[in-house]
């Protein structure tokens, strides 16, 4: 999978630098299938944020912070006694799928 990902981001890369934001193309199966490079990228900017979304709901769920305050930046610094006990709550709770 890390091959296709990274054969994918590389022939991006060669058609942002190839093509104009207003060169036109087609999505077969879209309501509107005649589209531009600038229409795609901003649906996939939109789809990765909604789908990083999804994954922070997630980590939200298990760990239960939620938000940048000022006792909490989601993110498990501290002692090694705190980030084992992050890294338990987020295994267990990954457990429970299996």
């Amino acid at each position: 999978m890390d091959g296709l990902y990274r054969r994918s981001w590389e022939h991006a890369g060669q058609t942002f630098e190839a093509l104009d934001l207003d060169s036109p193309g087609s999505v077969p199966g879209w309501p509107e299938p005649h589209v531009t490079l600038h229409q795609i990228l901003v649906h996939m900017n939109i789809e990765t944020a909604r789908h990083a979304g999804h994954a922070d709901i997630v980590r939200e769920t298990i760990d239960g912070a939620a938000g940048m305050t000022e006792d909490n930046d989601n993110l498990p610094h501290g002692t090694a006694e705190l980030r084992r006990a992050h890294f338990e709550r987020v295994q267990a709770a990954a457990d429970t799928f299996r």
